[in-house]
């Protein structure tokens, strides 16, 4: 415990503010890491690249965090560790030495890893279906990227060659803060807590403000939004971390707003499998220590799978998406109609043309609450935007509709405000299929100046084996004899954060009071979260609901599946990422004794 690291998440996807990386310098951190990647961004990224060979990085980092900050690190001697090199780890790192020379700063100290590129190998992988839909391997013409995650090895290796900064393609989020561990503590391969704790702390950062009051259920007590907070994590050798943020800053660290992100797009809690360890957070416990400062503990460690997941993007299809506003008595009756009678004229207009319909369409009426299902309120809206979208395998489909969407603002309902902000676009379709290769199968260069290494991660020899998990024991049914019972929503007994797995979302929720967790649990089995959430399970092939049970948190993990319309760029719908769906479950109403209502 004698030493500390200080690891600061100054970036949580291409497009986060541009303040943090300063702010947290400024408040004297040893580390920064910024993650600019998710499947979405590689297919884009991907599609940059194949227009110039110099592209396929994160521009961000390069033209703002990097550039703005050079004097900063060189004073401070911040080290950097992100994976915004994205499809092009080399080119990043040859516009970052080139906007250091012409700053005056020529002698950072760059590494850059490769080897995730699989783009080259798809023999290698091609043999496989889907990880999770068992779906064939997509066409070969249409793939745009494949990259396998890499972990935290390679990143403390070139720390430990001597970089002031290392640039990553595809690593798992977290593993830009494992690999800073493992080279400041030097830990072993097999320290599986440890590991596991420091990829907790990643996993707690790598999203930015999201670990320090951002997307917090009780969203009235954050001060200072526009002076936020990001978080930092302060490691220790013996893997527990606190997590706190720079003082002066907006935000909050507390132990429900650590709680809320240790769930975010969490599937099984035992099973969160990474390239160096499979994590088991179930007994984690957190400790207020002080003023924004929360103590981290408990999170066990296994052996890995020996494996890599492999994430294909690959275009299929077009898509456009139109936004048109009404106002007036009937707003959201008048908007349905007139969406559908868009669609139904494009689809003449194509079937004139000797094409098929669009394969897919989605009309949703924001401000009426279409995204609620049977849950909506309110219906009676005076003011509405409809949001109609559609697919089609041929991206000439869409001349009609680009042609017909804004003809409605003089020629059907009354009230059409017309069209605001950009037109509609047409844009690929980008679905993510994903298989595993063999970790020794993967080596990876490590390149720094003239110096360069190839590592290659062995399989251990006793790999992680999920029917040896054990699971905690449940709480028991509540009792209500002698209760007096109340029907509150769920938000005054509970937190909640929500997050995208693909194809699936999940809801962790966390008691307010352990008491509370009981009457939670009963309340959110998964026969009730199926008629809940039934609309967002429409087109599923195999809809379901799993609950984990995480006493440590005194928390549930409920993971839903086939429950986004496939999920991010492959989505029509108006929440693809399931930002929003931990403040729906919040509004649903539970029995608890009148005793643990505040």
């Amino acid at each position: 415990m004698s030493r500390t690291v200080r690891i600061g998440g100054a970036c949580a996807f291409f497009g986060d503010s541009s303040v943090a990386p300063t702010q947290l310098i400024a408040g004297g951190v040893d580390y920064l890491i910024l993650d600019y990647l998710a499947e979405a961004t590689m297919s884009a990224l991907g599609s940059l690249k194949r227009h110039r060979a110099d592209l396929g990085y994160a521009s961000d980092f390069t033209e703002w965090v990097w550039k703005d900050n050079l004097g900063a690190l060189k004073a401070t001697g911040t080290k950097i560790v992100t994976n915004a090199g994205g499809v092009n780890p080399k080119a990043c790192v040859a516009r970052m030495q080139a906007i250091a020379a012409e700053a005056g700063y020529p002698d950072f100290k760059i590494a850059y890893l490769e080897g995730d590129d699989m783009l080259g190998r798809l023999d290698d992988i091609a043999d496989q279906t889907e990880m999770f839909t068992h779906a064939p391997f997509p066409p070969r013409d249409k793939i745009i990227t494949a990259n396998a995650y890499l972990g935290g090895g390679p990143i403390a290796r070139a720390l430990a060659m001597g970089a002031d900064v290392v640039i990553t393609g595809r690593c798992v989020d977290s593993a830009l803060t494992l690999g800073i561990c493992i080279h400041e503590f030097g830990w072993a391969p097999t320290d599986y807590d440890k590991l596991s704790q420091a990829s907790l702390a990643g996993h707690v950062i790598e999203c930015g403000a999201q670990g320090s009051g951002g997307l917090f259920t009780d969203w009235e007590d954050v001060p200072d939004w526009e002076n936020i907070g990001y978080p930092i994590v302060e490691a220790h050798a013996n893997g527990s971390f606190i997590v706190t943020k720079p003082e002066g800053t907006g935000g909050l660290v507390n132990k429900a707003v650590v709680a809320e992100q240790i769930l975010y797009e969490v599937g099984d809690p035992q099973a969160y499998l990474l390239p160096d360890v499979a994590c088991d957070f179930t007994q984690v416990r957190l400790e207020q220590v002080g003023e924004n400062r929360v103590r981290v503990t408990g999170s066990i460690g296994r052996a890995p799978t020996g494996k890599y997941k492999v994430c294909v993007t690959w275009a299929d299809g077009f898509r456009c998406i139109g936004f048109m506003a009404l106002v007036g008595r009937d707003a959201a009756r008048k908007a349905q109609r007139q969406a559908e009678a868009v669609l139904a004229r494009c689809n003449r207009m194509l079937r004139d043309r000797n094409m098929g319909p669009y394969r897919a369409s989605r009309i949703e009426l924001i401000g009426a609450e279409s995204s609620y299902g049977a849950n909506a309120r309110n219906t009676d809206t005076r003011e509405v935007v409809y949001k109609l979208a559609a697919e089609h395998d041929e991206e000439e489909a869409f001349k009609p509709f680009l042609r017909e969407f804004d003809s409605p603002t003089t020629s059907m309902s009354v009230g059409t405000a017309g069209w605001f902000g950009a037109r509609a676009q047409v844009t690929p379709v980008f679905r993510v299929f994903s298989v595993a290769i063999a970790r020794d199968a993967v080596p990876v260069t490590i390149t720094l100046g003239d110096a360069q290494e190839t590592l290659t991660e062995p399989v251990p020899a006793s790999v992680f084996d999920a029917s040896a998990i054990e699971r905690p024991v449940p709480p028991a049914e509540p009792d209500a004899r002698g209760e007096e019972l109340v029907e509150v929503p769920l938000v005054e007994v509970a937190w909640g954060r929500s997050g995208d797995k693909g194809d699936a979302f999940n809801i962790g929720v966390i008691a307010r009071k352990p008491d509370a967790l009981p009457w939670i649990r009963a309340a959110l089995s998964p026969d009730a979260m199926l008629k809940w959430f039934a609309h967002e399970f429409e087109g599923g092939a195999n809809p379901a609901v799993l609950r984990y049970d995480l006493p440590g948190l005194d928390a549930v993990n409920l993971h839903f599946l086939d429950a986004l319309g496939g999920g991010q760029f492959s989505s029509l719908r108006l929440d693809p990422l399931a930002k929003g769906k931990a403040q729906q479950l919040l509004d649903m109403p539970i029995k608890v004794p009148a005793s643990l209502v505040a």
